[in-house]
């Protein structure tokens, strides 16, 4: 990046945003605005904590300048009523975490999974039938697991959480949709062992090992790891989790969750500028931040 592509705000600019509640913690206002000045895009990129989401999208609707937002917790699943589009996989899956303005169009996607299935891709490991499992069933779990099962031909998905209800309802969605795919459930607070012995891909999905989180936790058998296994954990504070530490020292294959965060990053910045995303800057100015 160099000083002369620094932004210049004026009457042409585009605005992206993120908007969820919180956003105080949101790293995409850094990635995106770091994109946006490599190649010197009239571009900015700012956090909204927005609470009255209808009045939001309204205000979207009513600029024509407002391009994009990244759409964050608690909001993925209730943004979906005031669009007017949204791609099969979003629908699929439930919830949207990109918003694009075209026209008077707000178009609803999401780039979770296809950021990750990037992240593995760019690591060169190839998913086609292999076994995956994943700690976790929450949303951005959801997500990948909808997207895995939609693009890759996986050998098996296994999915391990904590509540029941929010377990199941993931498998039947999943099963319903994709019953050619054999599919497995089972409880973070049992004996996993079997698990991790007889799959090869391993992402974890929890926040157990979050910076602020020290209360989870999850007895993950380490010594059950070996070169065969590809570990990514979605977490990305701090960048290297105890998780990730521990299966590199044991030769595994490992993605830190800046991967996933920036693929999926990437994919947005692509849908609302149009131009290939600047991933090394974007990736050298975040890990910065990070350290």
């Amino acid at each position: 990046m160099t000083e002369n592509k620094m932004i210049h705000i004026d009457v042409n600019t585009k605005l992206c945003a993120v908007i969820g509640h919180p956003v105080r913690h949101s790293l995409s206002p850094t990635i995106h605005n770091a994109g946006f000045q490599s190649l010197g895009l009239n571009y900015v990129y700012l956090a909204f904590d927005i609470t009255d989401l209808e009045s939001c999208l309204r205000g979207m609707r009513a600029m024509d300048n407002f391009r994009g937002i990244s759409v964050t917790i608690p909001h993925k699943e209730a943004v979906i009523p005031f669009l007017d589009e949204i791609d099969p996989v979003a629908q699929k899956i439930g919830s949207v975490n990109t918003i694009t303005h075209e026209g008077d169009k707000l178009i609803g996607t999401i780039t979770d999974g296809t950021g990750t299935l990037n992240a593995f891709n760019h690591a060169g490991v190839d998913l086609t039938n292999k076994k995956i499992l994943f700690l976790g069933a929450g949303g951005a779990v959801r997500a990948v697991a909808f997207t895995f099962a939609e693009r890759v031909q996986p050998q098996q998905i296994t999915i391990l959480g904590r509540t029941p209800a929010r377990l199941e309802r993931l498998l039947n969605d999943l099963k319903e949709i994709y019953p050619h795919i054999k599919f497995q459930q089972g409880y973070l607070h049992e004996n996993f062992d079997q698990y991790v012995s007889s799959h090869e891909i391993i992402i974890q999905g929890t926040p157990a090992g979050m910076t602020g989180h020290s209360d989870e936790k999850i007895n993950f058998p380490y010594n059950l790891l070996t070169p065969k296994h590809t570990v990514l954990d979605m977490i990305y504070r701090p960048l290297y989790t105890e998780l990730l530490q521990k299966a590199e020292s044991k030769g595994c294959k490992i993605i830190t969750g800046i991967e996933m965060l920036l693929e999926q990053a990437a994919l947005q910045f692509e849908l609302w500028t149009g131009c290939p995303a600047p991933l090394d800057i974007m990736r050298k100015t975040v890990e910065k931040v990070l350290k």
